[in-house]
């Protein structure tokens, strides 16, 4: 089960979103926690990056549609979700 996720987790990193593949947004200040679309990351944000890539490969269109089993994976799903709302 375990390795099942982690190969989803870097399958999905490699799934290119509309030309490229999405990294954390780093802030300017080092000191500062990272963050993805707004969320805020303990790590290097590879959950919110898997669900935003997954919610991307699926497009998907609604926030009802993102689940999982991580909060990290529902939030970038969620944040793809938004983005593409906004971008109608």
């Amino acid at each position: 089960m375990c390795f099942r996720y982690i190969y989803i987790i870097i399958l999905a990193l490699l799934v290119s979103v509309q030309g490229h593949i999405v990294w954390a947004q780093d802030t300017d200040d080092p000191s500062s926690s990272k963050t993805f679309h707004g969320y805020s990351c303990t790590d290097d944000c590879s959950g919110h990056k898997a669900g935003y890539n997954w919610a991307a490969k699926k497009g998907l269109t609604s926030e009802d549609e993102c689940g999982g089993r991580s909060n990290s994976f529902i939030e970038g799903c969620r944040a793809y979700v938004r983005e593409q709302a906004a971008e109608r």
